[in-house]
């Protein structure tokens, strides 16, 4: 698998395991709560493989990043938060700041 496979593998995988557990209501969900770690175990595998070939600063901001603004998504459009001004901008941010770093660096 390529390596930004995995990285964007591990991203997915990330944000399921998020949303798994807020949906496990503070592991009162069995189901959810095994779901949560299942997921976010999948993920830490992914990222370390991701890791063999993508520095580590470059590939934990991607993660990191991205990971946040999905699971914002996710919050907005699923859970039904709030969206804001500040709240999109912020994420703007975040991901132009993954960006930046993703055009700054090469992977090695």
């Amino acid at each position: 698998m390529h390596t930004w496979t995995y990285l964007f593998a591990a991203i997915v995988l990330e944000v399921g395991g998020t949303t798994a557990m807020k949906l496990s209501e503070g592991f009162a969900r069995p189901g959810a709560s095994l779901a949560m770690f299942a997921l976010y175990g999948l993920s830490f595998a992914c990222l370390a493989f991701a890791l063999k070939e993508i520095d580590l600063g470059l590939a934990y901001a991607v993660w990191a990043g991205l990971g946040t603004a999905l699971v914002a998504l996710v919050g907005f459009v699923y859970f039904g938060e709030s969206i804001t001004a500040p709240k999109l901008a912020s994420l703007a941010l975040i991901v132009g700041g993954v960006v930046g770093l993703n055009l700054s660096g090469s992977a090695h």
